[in-house]
């Protein structure tokens, strides 16, 4: 797994890690019951804190994406495909909501935004 970390980014270096493991999780590039890093290894790959790493395991495993077997490793979650949809649809109504505020500023109306949709939906 790639995981890039910008020193120009807003976000934490934390968030950062568990932004692109949720989203290699939510996109199936990270399977039901995967091997995770250890956080040891990916903070040494990444040249960052344990701590860091820990943190955003941490975070991962609140959210409800991984699971921590003492001893084990942490994995990827199992049984939680309704997370996963909530996850996505919150994904895409940010989309969304990123396309309206930028018809509106070129002032494209309700209308030709919704032709839009529907030509985009239906084209795939």
């Amino acid at each position: 797994m790639d995981i890039v970390i910008s020193n120009a980014s807003n976000k934490p270096i934390y968030e950062q890690i568990a932004e692109q493991m949720k989203d290699a999780v939510l996109s199936g590039a990270l399977e039901e019951g995967a091997a995770l890093p250890s956080i040891r290894a990916l903070a040494a790959d990444l040249r960052i804190s344990v701590i860091t790493t820990k943190r955003a395991y941490a975070e991962l495993e609140a959210q409800g994406f991984i699971e921590t077997v003492p001893g084990k490793g942490s994995f990827v979650a199992g049984g939680n495909q309704e997370l996963l949809r909530e996850e996505r649809l919150r994904h895409v109504e940010g989309l969304i909501d990123q396309a309206v505020r930028e018809a509106r500023s070129v002032g494209v109306e309700k209308s030709e935004l919704h032709e839009m949709l529907d030509m985009l939906f239906d084209g795939m």
